[in-house]
């Protein structure tokens, strides 16, 4: 499938999430599981921190992780997030670095986008910019931000080395690159990585661990290191494979273990 057709696929999809959220419609995770109770999604950020947020940027929230507790953001630092959906991640980033310093959203969604805008707005939070854009070709200039975070987002590029190498040009030296992602241990069934709606569900996409490592490298970081938060069973994703066509029994054994939400760490030399 052409980097196009996903790139396509992916806007319709999150396009539609957006819009149900703007409806006052719930937000499903991944898959047809509904939220609380699906194994990827549920269950990421405490009620502390969702508490202080807007309804809709929590419902609209289809990570793998929360990468702002995890990325040890400072105060005064600029933050970037990609594929940053209806802004969850955006906003609790921005009460981390405070007045003195900026999270921006980059989304390439109207419908998120606009969904994003008016949660900060509800949250009245300043220090905050939304833009419009793709994470191959990141809107802001080198050297120009102190950490990218995303959650479960880079799974669907079909061109990760190309996002990386974005991550690594906007950072300045010294800057981390902290993600959430799900992340793939040992070999998957062909008909997973076939199938276009796991791509959209973050599994499709999901790159090996060795291999997402020798990207990061390739882009120019160092100090990598994936570190599991989630080990994903086989039977936790039974209705999943079921809603995509998949039979089960088949693929289950080739799968159970395979699948880990994680945090990727890794810094630009320098500093």
């Amino acid at each position: 499938m052409s980097e196009q057709k996903i790139k396509e696929i992916v806007k319709e999809k999150y396009g539609e999430v957006a819009l149900r959220v703007l409806s006052g419609g719930s937000c499903c995770g991944s898959g047809s599981a509904q939220r609380g109770t699906d194994p990827i999604t549920s269950n990421l950020y405490d009620a502390a921190e969702t508490g202080q947020l807007p309804a809709e940027a929590v419902s609209a929230s289809l990570g793998c992780g929360n990468p702002t507790a995890l990325a040890e953001l400072k105060p005064g630092e600029i933050v970037l997030d990609l594929g940053s959906g209806g802004g969850i991640d955006v906003l609790l980033s921005a009460k981390r670095v405070g007045p003195t310093g900026k999270a921006y959203g980059l989304d390439m969604t109207d419908q998120m986008l606009a969904l994003a805008r008016e949660n900060q707005k509800k949250a009245g939070i300043e220090n905050v910019e939304f833009l419009k854009g793709e994470m191959e070709d990141i809107p802001l200039p080198d050297n120009s931000v102190d950490v990218v975070i995303s959650n479960c987002v880079i799974n669907l590029s079909a061109d990760k080395d190309r996002v990386l190498r974005e991550a690594f040009r906007i950072l300045r030296p010294g800057g981390r690159f902290a993600v959430s992602d799900v992340v793939v241990r040992g070999e998957i069934a062909p008909e997973i990585r076939r199938n276009v709606e796991l791509w959209i569900g973050c599994l499709a996409g999901a790159l090996e661990e060795g291999d997402y490592r020798r990207k990061l490298r390739a882009a120019g970081f160092e100090e990598i290191d994936v570190e599991p938060t989630r080990i994903h069973r086989a039977a936790d994703a039974r209705e999943f494979l079921a809603s995509a066509g998949i039979n089960y029994e088949a693929v289950a054994p080739s799968l159970d273990g395979k699948f880990m939400s994680a945090f990727v760490r890794a810094r630009k030399p320098g500093r």
